[in-house]
């Protein structure tokens, strides 16, 4: 009698700090340890593979409609604190490298257009670039993608040369910069 009694009070107890918990999300993810600056350049840069999804509108988008531009590829998801925290960086950096030919999709990977245009719709500044629906996550394994963020840096002629996995500040200055060196027309991406 007395471990069930004890056993139903610690369950009380567990729920009630479950519950208190989910309702301070945004404060735990606010005590998220820093997003970081790196990426990992892909030694030997090959085709990145076919990307061919709708957005939310159902309008479809080919990543070969984007060759002649560097593109951010980013899979993400809405429920991965490090992919939510990573998207308005994402945006700020399309807003100050877009006019010379960087070109951001952000793949979200097996969620549906209403789960992630509430998502999106919270978000300062507000996503401008395209936003994918990966349903059935068949890009994501195309890709190869083993967690959540990943995003792949393409380069004008379409080759894989840098992934990152893990959350990004991609608007901190380090980040823009080395992705200027990269945007077409630039000597360093001829170079590469």
């Amino acid at each position: 009698m007395w471990s069930a009694h004890l056993e139903f009070g610690i369950k009380r107890v567990l729920s009630a700090l479950l519950l208190a918990g989910g309702a301070t999300l945004p404060a735990v993810a606010a005590e998220l340890p820093p997003l970081t600056l790196g990426l990992t350049p892909i030694t030997d840069p090959r085709p990145a593979a076919a990307l061919r999804l709708p957005d939310l509108d159902e309008k479809g988008h080919d990543l070969a409609d984007l060759k002649g531009k560097l593109v951010l590829v980013n899979f993400w998801a809405t429920w991965c604190p490090p992919c939510r925290r990573e998207m308005p960086s994402l945006e700020r950096l399309k807003q100050r490298l877009q006019d010379r030919g960087l070109a951001v999709l952000a793949v979200d990977v097996g969620e549906d257009a209403d789960t992630v245009f509430a998502f999106t719709g919270q978000l300062e500044p507000a996503p401008t670039f395209p936003l994918l629906l990966d349903r059935d996550s068949e890009a994501m394994k195309r890709w190869k993608v083993r967690g959540l963020p990943t995003t792949y840096v393409i380069d004008p002629r379409g080759r894989l040369i840098y992934r990152a996995v893990g959350g990004r500040e991609f608007d901190d200055p380090v980040m823009v910069e080395a992705l200027s060196r990269l945007v077409p027309g630039n000597q360093a991406a001829q170079d590469r």
